[in-house]
Parts: structure tokens; C-alpha cells; sequence
């Protein structure tokens, strides 16, 4: 008992209103507003159902070098002016690739909002890849690829999408490989953009004191000529599971991601984020209070729920000391498996429920946050969730669900394990053996361990 006494157990509720503002322009292109009335910056973002999900394996990673290189030059403007133009507005401009989206940003004053959506639109319909800019670029992205090979997170998150997943697009990384930056040329980045960023897969957002009827004059003003083209369609993949593993050199820590497979985003379902917050997170969760409070076997664990239009994954990792490789996973497969054996206490449903109401709403006070997760449910399920809708659906996941949730892997879904760092010999047959009661498959035989390409993973 708290001695602070019975806590309030009223779930958390939404904003009253929550106001968004969807329209879409006859190319296809859809429009998403989010009005915050009397707020004096904004936020404008366009984002393009275009990631690496959507690149064959010959052309992994152009997503993130078109994304770099759209900001050095357009029709009208050269890498310095876009730049000078940006910041003497006070505007930040930033873009990113992941494995379902690309995405590209302006934030400054809210009466340079409209301003914005042509400035965007510029950047994503007219760019231009200079050759000079491209040879210079390309070293850029060349040194990502080392720091992230000597990274053990890095490497251990590439190796379980590959065990998740086998050869399917959705494993592949949104850094790309490094032969496909070694070889693209400025055409392969102008077929690329023409194909990839049409209409049908394009979401301009906005956020703030920004009239709507102005908004969508300035969308069909920048973006009106674009191509419709048709929506992007990758096939959903099969769950293969197993273990990979990778010896890195540098560096005496071990990382491990284990993870199971959840519902896609298109079935708005809360179940995984519950049950990765009853698991894992918070220090009072079971994986931290055992593996780090109470034994001292990591310095950092974590618990996710990580949900894509196509898949999703439970996932849980760990950064710990290659000595503590023996202790470490009998301890984690322990905490699993009590987590299929007895329903979560009520103490622990309403933390893990609280936990994830308080992030979404935080998030939903975040206007970039909200504008990206409003893009990704227009792309993945054709409208926007209400955040009050989510919340709803968060409390009506009880106890027994989350339960059967965990047996239902551990029954029937091999995990997907990979470990990269320090390894200590004999790693594969090691984690066999310890995970065997979470199904992980046979031990495989010593001769039959083959080192993992991780260019390939």
C-alpha cells in the first residue's frame, strides 16, 4: 500500500475537443489540419507513403538519399537558398525516412504557414540532384554506414528485422545498404521521386492559427499538378523468427532484441503497447525491477510495442555485460513466461494503462507528434483516430487479454532473437538452450553456426 494512500484510479480522459480537419485534393493528395487557434508558431510537414518497405533490394536506401539530397537543389533555388530562405523566416526544416513514411518539415511563425506549403512543395516536386552535390552527399551517408556498423544496437535491431522477416522489404533498413549509396546516380533519384511521389500517397499536414479555406488554396496552388498515380501496395510478411547473431570488436557490451508479432496498425489495436507496458516499462515493471533493480544484470532494458501499417512487433531488448549472457536469459525467460501463467495485478493494469494514456496525451499536446501519427492513420486505416477513441480502446483491454497475449506467443510464435557486440563463444547454442521454453527452435549444431553478412541482414 502507497503512503501516499489509494491513488485516483479515474482513467485518464481526452481533450473535450479535438478538432482535424481532413479534405482531399482531386489528384489525391490529402490535406490534414489541425487548428490551434491563438498559437503564434506552426508546423507544416509533407508526408509521402514512400520508405523502405517500398524499395526492391537493388535499390534499399534510395528513400534516404533522395531525402538528403531533395535539399540541394531545385529548379529555382541552389542549396544555399533554400537554407537562407528557410532561416530568414527563423524556420527549422528537417526531414526523415523510416520504414513506412518519408517525411519533410518546416516549423517557424504561424504567418509563414502558407509560405511553407510552397517552399515544400518545391523541395519534394522540383529537385534537381546535382552531380557535384550528390558526389559530396554520398561521403556524407557513407560515414552513417560506419558509424552505424560499429554500433551494437544498430546491428542488433538490423539482424532481429531479418529474423522477423527473412528477405521481405519490411526488413529492410531505412539507412539502406551501402552498395545501393555507392552506385545511385542523379537519374536513379528522378525516376524514383517521379514514381514514389505521386498523389495517392501524399499527406500535407499543418498545425496551427491557419485558416482552412487559405490552407487548402495554397495545397492546391503547390501540389494540384502532381501526378495522382495509385496507392502503394507492399503484400503483408510471414513471421519466420530464430536467431542471428553478430561479433563486433569494438566495444564490451552485448545488446539483445527478442520480440513476437502483433496485430498491423490497420487493426487499431492497443493490446501489444499494454502489454509491453505491463512488461517493461517504468522501473517498477517486472523486466526492470528483476533484471536491473533487483540482479543487476543490464544497464538498460527497454519494452515496445513498434506498429507498421503492414506488421508489427513485440520487442524487448537489453544492453548488459557478455558475462552476464548465462544469467541474464534464464532470467528474461522466466519473466515471459510468467507473464502467460497469471493474469497482471490490478496495480500493475492500472500502471501500465496510466503510463500509456499520459504518452499519448503528451503526444497529443505535441504538435509535430500529432501530425504524424494523424498521416500515418490516413495512410493506414483512411481516417484520422480520435485520441478519444484510442483511450476507449485502451480500457476495455483487461487483464486476461494481456495474458493470453503472452501464452498465445509462447505457444505457437518462435521468437525473433538477435545479439550483436561482445559475444562470448558458443553464443547460438547458449541462447537455444535458455530460450527453449519460449520456443525458440532446437539447438543448432556447432558446425552448422555460420557468422551473419551484416551487410545482408
Amino acid at each position: 500500500m502507497s503512503v501516499y494512500g489509494r491513488p485516483n484510479i479515474t482513467p485518464p480522459s481526452a481533450p473535450a475537443s479535438d478538432p482535424v480537419l481532413v479534405d482531399t485534393l482531386p489528384n489525391g493528395v490529402r490535406l490534414l489540419l489541425l487548428p490551434y487557434p491563438g498559437r503564434a508558431t506552426a508546423e507544416v510537414s509533407v508526408f509521402v507513403r514512400s520508405g523502405s518497405m517500398h524499395e526492391s533490394r537493388a535499390l534499399n536506401g534510395i528513400g534516404h538519399v533522395v531525402e538528403h539530397m531533395v535539399f540541394k537543389g531545385t529548379r529555382a533555388r541552389d542549396a544555399g537558398a533554400i537554407n537562407l530562405d528557410a532561416e530568414r523566416l527563423g524556420a527549422d526544416v528537417n526531414a526523415h525516412t523510416d520504414k513506412d513514411h518519408t517525411a519533410f518539415h518546416m516549423r517557424g511563425l504561424a504567418r509563414d504557414a502558407l509560405t511553407f506549403v510552397p517552399m515544400l512543395a518545391e523541395l519534394v516536386t522540383t529537385p534537381t540532384f546535382p552531380a557535384d552535390e550528390l558526389e559530396r552527399e554520398r561521403q556524407v551517408l557513407l560515414q552513417e554506414f560506419v558509424e552505424d556498423d560499429d554500433d551494437p544496437m544498430a546491428a542488433a535491431y538490423r539482424l532481429f528485422d531479418t529474423a522477423c522477416y527473412g528477405l521481405h522489404p519490411v526488413a529492410q533498413p531505412a539507412i539502406g545498404r551501402r552498395a545501393t549509396v555507392e552506385r545511385l546516380q542523379a537519374d536513379d533519384l528522378r525516376r524514383w521521386v517521379e514514381r514514389q511521389f505521386t498523389g495517392a500517397n501524399l499527406v500535407l499536414a499543418a498545425a496551427g492559427s491557419i485558416d482552412p479555406d487559405a490552407f487548402r488554396r495554397a495545397a492546391e496552388a503547390a501540389f494540384g499538378g502532381l501526378s495522382a498515380g495509385t496507392p502503394h501496395a507492399v503484400a503483408a510478411p510471414d513471421w519466420r523468427g530464430g536467431l542471428r547473431t553478430r561479433r563486433l570488436d569494438a566495444g564490451s557490451q552485448t545488446h539483445l532484441v527478442l520480440g513476437y508479432p502483433l496485430p498491423p496498425l490497420t487493426a487499431a489495436d492497443p493490446i501489444g503497447e499494454l502489454a509491453a507496458a505491463c512488461f517493461g516499462e517504468g522501473m517498477s515493471s517486472p523486466l526492470m525491477a528483476e533484471l536491473r533493480e533487483r540482479r543487476g544484470l543490464v544497464y538498460y532494458a527497454a519494452c515496445a510495442a513498434d506498429v507498421l501499417d503492414l506488421c508489427g512487433e513485440f520487442v524487448v531488448e537489453a544492453s548488459f555485460a557478455a558475462d552476464k549472457l548465462d544469467e541474464l536469459l534464464p532470467a528474461l525467460t522466466a519473466l515471459l513466461r510468467a507473464q502467460a501463467e497469471a493474469d497482471a495485478d490490478p496495480v500493475t493494469l492500472e500502471r501500465a494503462r496510466n503510463q500509456l494514456a499520459v504518452r499519448w496525451l503528451r503526444a497529443h499536446e505535441k504538435p509535430a507528434r500529432r501530425l504524424e501519427a494523424a498521416a500515418l492513420d490516413l495512410f493506414a486505416l483512411g481516417r484520422v483516430r480520435a485520441l478519444a477513441e484510442r483511450l476507449e480502446r485502451l480500457q476495455a483491454v483487461d487483464a486476461d487479454a494481456v495474458r493470453a497475449s503472452f501464452e498465445h506467443w509462447q505457444r505457437r510464435t518462435p521468437p525473433a532473437v538477435a545479439l550483436a557486440g561482445k559475444l562470448v563463444r558458443g553464443v547460438s547454442e547458449r541462447v537455444h538452450a535458455a530460450l527453449a521454453p519460449l520456443q525458440l527452435g532446437a539447438p543448432v549444431p556447432p558446425d552448422a553456426v555460420q557468422p551473419v553478412d551484416a551487410s545482408a541482414a
